[in-house]
């Protein structure tokens, strides 16, 4: 690993890191576990429960066929750690709690030299404050919804920033129960009141299993609501995963609107045209330049921890593109410092303090 000290501070080839999309025992989330495919299954059908027969057999069908599919969903994420090179999740009997495992992704940002972690789901904004609690300093958190146009959503959203200090708020688009374009605004209005960022995850959902497709999952609504709202800095994740073109026309329409560039991005594997990871940072870059990339490594789960391979990956792409370091601790620091509101963060290479994320596009907290 070269992760050489800066005036006294952790770096990563000379880079600050800020990692804006990190999540919290997932496996415990009733958000992110519903969305999860057979990343958390276990690969034994044969421990799913079965319900009582019915007089036709039709309940032991229907759970047959349900350990059929969890299986075949839990062998396709088995086969993606693998190729990865990922050991699967901790089972259930080695979890020894929540503060235990606050601690050990302390630990685990100090040995991978990452300054900061923005984590962005944490199973509840109460559970979500005490972890940032915890975390003395290296932790923010977002408050997260189920669906933004539920009755009070908006009331509990302002309750998350006003009283427990979240830095902003992510939703899952495929679970909303109106389109993003709502004329609903209370959720969005109290992002604005607060300047705080909003990620709006869209596209698939989850791992095999999980999500493909539904009529609230595209980018492109969100073009009226950004000009509706142009306060709110609205974060696309994993570079908007299928709807690439979408995204690429809905950034030239909006300028509060920015992708982050979190997880493997396996996706592009599912594209009908060839597409890699350094396709999409050379389109993001060539089009809408370092101000509005944001990275994030979408690690959750031990033993596998920081995702340290994306990271490395994503930097590679970035240093092979000829890219300034002033670009790449844009993209890797400084955005989302920005972003979270870390006003006296700055990168630990005073050459690169430059790169402290003052876009006037792009409203910051």
């Amino acid at each position: 690993m070269h992760t050489p000290e800066i005036t006294g501070r952790p770096t990563v080839q000379g880079i600050s890191i800020i990692d804006f999309h990190v999540h919290f025992r997932m496996a415990q989330d009733d958000l992110t576990r519903s969305l999860a495919g057979g990343q958390f299954e276990t690969l034994d059908p044969h421990q799913v429960k079965v319900s009582v027969e019915d007089s036709e057999g039709a309940w032991e069908r229907h759970d047959a066929g349900q350990r059929t599919m969890m299986a075949a969903t839990a062998q396709t994420s088995a086969n993606w750690r693998r190729s990865w090179d990922f050991a699967d999740p901790d089972s259930a009997q080695l979890d020894s709690g929540w503060e235990k495992e606050a601690d050990r992704w302390v630990h685990e940002l100090d040995t991978h030299s990452i300054e900061f972690a923005n984590f962005v789901t944490a199973g509840g904004d109460s559970k979500m404050q005490d972890l940032v609690a915890r975390g003395g300093g290296t932790f923010s958190g977002m408050a997260a919804l189920k669906d933004p146009f539920a009755p009070r959503a908006a009331d509990i959203f302002e309750e998350a920033i006003v009283t427990k200090g979240l830095r902003g708020l992510k939703v899952f688009a495929p679970l909303m129960s109106e389109r993003v374009d709502s004329p609903n605004d209370a959720v969005w209005k109290v992002a604005a009141r607060y300047n705080v960022p909003v990620v709006i995850h869209f596209g698939h959902c989850g791992s095999a299993g999980g999500i493909a497709q539904n009529s609230t999952s595209g980018p492109a609504w969100l073009e009226g609501l950004a000009k509706r709202i142009p306060e709110v800095t609205f974060v696309i994740p994993h570079f908007g995963i299928q709807h690439v073109q979408d995204v690429l026309f809905l950034m030239w329409a909006c300028p509060n609107v920015a992708v982050d560039t979190s997880g493997s991005n396996q996706w592009v594997r599912y594209m009908a045209s060839k597409l890699t990871l350094d396709d999409l940072f050379r389109r993001f870059y060539e089009t809408m330049g370092p101000d509005r990339i944001i990275f994030g490594s979408d690690s959750s789960w031990f033993p596998r921890g920081f995702a340290r391979r994306y990271l490395v990956d994503q930097l590679r792409i970035c240093w092979e593109m000829g890219m300034p370091a002033t670009d790449i601790q844009k993209i890797f620091g400084g955005n989302a410092a920005g972003l979270l509101g870390l006003h006296s963060w700055i990168p630990a290479d005073p050459a690169l303090a430059m790169a402290v994320s003052s876009v006037p596009n792009l409203p910051h907290p």
